[in-house]
């Protein structure tokens, strides 16, 4: 019997494939869903949603990031930026200063609490991840890697 994804409420199996990659791109959605339920639940219960964890995990990881390079590591232009950033501004989950070089430019850094929840929703992301690349072994986790590079590179 095919695996479902409850939270689509599809049968992986019951989409018509129109191509010979369509097996391929539905694994990679679902599994991107797979990934994400966990951790989108629990930020939605905070009040926030995926952009807002994608700036978390970016500022977590580059503190006194400006704004600037923000929008150019998600790829996001800076009105799609504008709302999320706002909001995790207003709820203190975000702290912003004028960087003493450019006076024009804002830096970002996390606070306790930006922490706290993007170490949360990453913690889910990251325990399926564990999981999955335990069932596949060493050998399918190096050969995901090798084609998560390759669709990566694609940018």
């Amino acid at each position: 019997m095919p695996k479902t994804s409850q939270a689509a409420g599809l049968h992986r199996a019951s989409l018509a494939k129109l191509h010979d990659l369509d097996a391929a791109l539905e694994l990679m959605y679902y599994g991107w869903r797979g990934m994400t339920l966990e951790a989108d639940d629990y930020l939605a219960k905070q009040g926030l949603s995926r952009p807002h964890h994608r700036i978390l995990y970016v500022v977590a990881r580059r503190p006194d990031i400006a704004i600037g390079a923000l929008i150019e590591i998600l790829g996001i232009s800076k009105q799609a930026l504008n709302r999320p950033l706002n909001l995790l501004l207003e709820r203190k989950l975000l702290t912003s200063k004028r960087s003493p070089e450019q006076h024009r430019s804002k830096l970002l850094r996390l606070t306790a609490a930006g922490q706290r929840i993007e170490q949360r929703a990453s913690d889910h992301e990251r325990k399926v991840m564990r999981q999955a690349f335990d069932r596949a072994g060493a050998s399918g986790t190096a050969a995901w890697m090798t084609v998560m590079e390759a669709i990566a590179d694609n940018n």
